[in-house]
């Protein structure tokens, strides 16, 4: 359950009086929130997504947990999307904000060179892979990944002198033009007119999946498939496919409900897009910075990208985004890519601290162990939570598919997804302190991110909550079921008569 804040202790004389006082806090505070909720709804626009989800008013957060105006605590599991590797107002964030403001160093100067950014250049240079670094490129974008990844895009496009671009079922990569023509989900294009936001021509390719096999038959092989399809259809001259300025990739699909990518059918696309000429882009908005166990994703198949695209949490919490690229596809005229907020000086300085911290302390390795044991977890409990249909992820970017367990099952063996129970389920966590979020086919994957800084302690406490508000929510739906069951029966016999 939520723990509300203790309040401090009273005089007892003062008793009566005092759990008044503290009665009459409380409500002003619900009350304080309900307004802000209120006029939020009111006034924001209708694409707002987590404050639908998460009906809380935060005021205060440090490390895992957030407090919210009545004083009820929340371990967050959602870290801004991934955003925040290092928790809520950490130390070293805060430390390198304080100093930076003392320092008087300008906090906006659009592309200017300054000693903050210098310093988050080599900060960062520092966690690539040495053979990428040492011929890298960097370039400062908008403070958005989708901002970073419409950069890439365009650099590739022109370094090539080609337009098109291969991309994959399942695929996140943001919702400005070309990032919404590569994004997979089809909701999010169908009322944008012309359909996609094509802002290039797209080809989509099956991202293996194991459990959702686009080829029907799963495990490796479904991998082997989607490799084979690949290459064929880059090399039939009937294919339809001119050859493309650029393939995109997640190494781990986010949004998409933390579908890894085998290392050996990444190694696969690096081969056939080097053998064609077509430059390889690695979308590490959401699994850099040791989120999935490595510094980043793609070191785990020991890939070389052609362009890598970075944000999140890259900023260490404030808005930050870049792309780093090989120096052969430096192609762009100066002003190609600008933009009026590509100099958070901020952000530089607590990007720089985050990234440092993170190499210091091992978070990279230390989000391994921590995500392989949750996810070890949850795996055992399938048997016990029939719900859990498939336990899959990366580090600490783990995803729990919700399934319908009395639904058919597909040739994979997998059951029903079911987004209506994933909802209860999130709203019940939210009930037991507990922030989670959802995403993957039909949004019915529940989400675990939490800072890379999680204790062992608050690991425990964050699967004993989600598979608590499993169990509940599920022993709810079967009382349900079998309370509508007499009256089902009953309708059927009715029918049967009626014959």
């Amino acid at each position: 359950m939520t723990v509300p804040q203790a309040p401090a202790p009273l005089p007892k004389a003062d008793a009566a009086a005092g759990d008044e006082a503290v009665g009459d806090e409380a409500a002003g505070s619900e009350a304080a929130a309900a307004g802000i909720l209120r006029r939020q709804r009111a006034r924001e626009s209708s694409a707002r997504t987590y404050a639908r989800s998460f009906p809380i008013v935060p005021v205060r957060a440090k490390g895992m947990t957030i407090e919210g105006t009545d004083g009820r605590r929340y371990l967050d599991c959602l870290s801004g999307a991934g955003t925040l590797a290092l928790g809520h107002n950490h130390p070293v964030v805060l430390e390198a904000i304080q100093r930076t403001l003392a320092s008087g160093a300008p906090l906006h100067v659009l592309d200017l060179a300054t000693p903050e950014k210098d310093d988050f250049t080599d900060a960062l240079f520092d966690t690539l892979p040495k053979d990428f670094a040492d011929r890298a490129r960097i370039h400062f974008c908008g403070p958005a990944g989708t901002d970073a990844v419409e950069a890439a895009l365009k650099l590739t496009q022109t370094a090539t002198g080609r337009r098109g671009v291969l991309a994959f079922t399942g695929a996140y990569h943001g919702m400005t033009a070309g990032a919404l023509a590569v994004t997979g989900n089809v909701a999010a294009k169908e009322r944008v007119a012309g359909g996609s936001g094509s802002a290039a021509d797209v080809t989509r390719l099956p991202y293996p999946f194991p459990y959702r096999c686009p080829f029907g038959v799963g495990g490796e092989r479904g991998a082997e498939l989607s490799a084979a399809y690949t290459e064929r259809l880059l090399d039939d001259p009937a294919g339809g496919v001119v050859r493309p300025a650029a393939m995109i990739v997640e190494p781990v699909q986010g949004e998409g409900g933390a579908v890894p990518a085998p290392d050996s059918w990444l190694r696969e696309m690096r081969r056939i897009t080097a053998e064609r000429d077509i430059p390889l882009i690695v979308d590490e908005v959401q699994t850099g910075v040791g989120r999935t166990g490595a510094y980043w994703a793609v070191e785990h198949s020991g890939v070389k990208p052609d362009v890598m695209v970075m944000s999140k949490a890259i900023g260490g919490s404030l808005p930050l985004a870049v792309i780093v690229y090989d120096q052969d596809y430096d192609a762009w005229l100066p002003g190609a890519h600008t933009g009026t907020f590509r100099g958070n000086t901020l952000a530089m300085a607590t990007g720089a601290a985050t990234l440092r911290y993170v190499t210091r302390h091992g978070l990279a390795e230390r989000a391994a162990t921590v995500g392989a044991r949750m996810t070890a977890r949850l795996e055992g409990l399938r048997h016990e939570l029939p719900a859990i249909g498939d336990v899959r992820g990366r580090g600490l970017l783990i995803g729990v598919e919700l399934v319908d367990a009395e639904g058919p099952v597909d040739s994979c063996g997998a059951h029903p997804a079911a987004p209506g129970l994933a909802e209860q389920v999130r709203a019940a966590c939210l009930d037991r302190g507990l922030i989670i979020e959802l995403g993957g086919r039909f949004n019915a994957t529940a989400r675990l991110l939490p800072p890379l800084t999680i204790t062992d302690e608050q690991a425990e406490a964050v699967l004993d909550r989600f598979t608590d508000a499993i169990a509940h929510v599920s022993a709810q739906a079967q009382t349900q079921a079998q309370a509508q069951a007499p009256a089902q029966a009953q309708a059927q016999a009715r029918q049967k008569q009626g014959r």
